[in-house]
């Protein structure tokens, strides 16, 4: 992707994590919604037109797609895609192609969620390193003659039991959608998405007033350098805090006041 296309990507992915980031979204399910609109507007080429066309009103075309999508999937699911048609591209191709990207990127979130995304990337790189090893293998999970859910049966005799849920889900809807990419460039995509995410945390900031925008910046900062990661927060205000702050970072819990905080972070990485 370039350009407007891009952009609009990377601000569908913003959206993703902080509905992910809430404990009332299923990050699992959220990705099946995604993966089934990627596939309708996949077909319905006339559709997905209309819905990228940069001369149609934005919030017409996003109401088209609440629309259309009615009780298909869920609220969660269709403000995003709203969100998505409202945004410019490039080629209308796309938008179908960033919906595919939120999908895996929401199976990979519910697996770093259950702490289970090592496993997940390195099941992934594994799988790879067969299917390249294997000529019979690759040629009968490309065959355009074999049918999805013979495909899909060949996945779970290998698969099934022996990996993590999220990695089948994502081999099996590569294998069986393939939206013109090779086995092995598919695999790759998936990999790198992994990688992305496991590079990303989350830091549950609690506080008794809301943070101003110079202290979330101070404490994203020292955070990302404590951690060596880039660094999510996801703000939440609650005032019997007692004018202090408190961060959760996956199992560890920091307490104390913001300016203590970030001294402290600031003295230990001084040395």
């Amino acid at each position: 992707m370039n350009g407007a296309s891009r952009e609009a990507l990377a601000a569908a992915r913003e959206r993703l994590d902080a509905l992910t980031d809430s404990t009332s979204v299923n990050a699992s399910s959220l990705a099946d919604e995604l993966a089934a609109v990627t596939a309708l507007l996949d077909r319905e080429v006339s559709l997905r037109r209309v819905l990228t066309d940069p001369a149609q009103d934005a919030e017409a075309k996003a109401e088209l797609a609440r629309r259309l999508l009615g009780t298909q999937v869920s609220g969660p699911a269709a403000d995003l895609v709203a969100g998505m048609v409202r945004s410019r591209w490039s080629q209308s191709r796309d938008l179908v192609d960033a919906l595919e990207v939120l999908a895996d990127t929401a199976d990979l979130t519910a697996a770093q969620q259950a702490g289970k995304l090592d496993d997940v990337e390195d099941e992934l790189f594994r799988f790879g390193r067969i299917v390249s090893g294997s000529t019979g293998l690759r040629a009968a999970l490309t065959d355009r003659k074999a049918t999805t859910s013979a495909k899909g049966e060949l996945l779970r005799s290998l698969l099934g039991g022996r990996a993590q849920p999220v990695t089948e889900r994502l081999v099996t809807r590569l294998v069986t959608a393939p939206r013109g990419r090779s086995l092995e460039t598919g695999l790759e995509s998936l990999s790198k998405l992994a990688a992305e995410r496991r590079d990303r945390m989350v830091a549950i900031v609690t506080s008794a007033v809301p943070l101003s925008d110079p202290q979330k910046q101070r404490l994203g900062a020292a955070l990302a350098k404590l951690y060596g990661r880039t660094m999510h927060l996801n703000l939440d205000v609650d005032p019997e805090v007692l004018g202090g702050i408190r961060v959760q970072v996956g199992d560890e819990v920091i307490n104390g006041s913001l300016a203590d905080r970030i001294e402290d972070a600031s003295r230990r990485l001084a040395g």
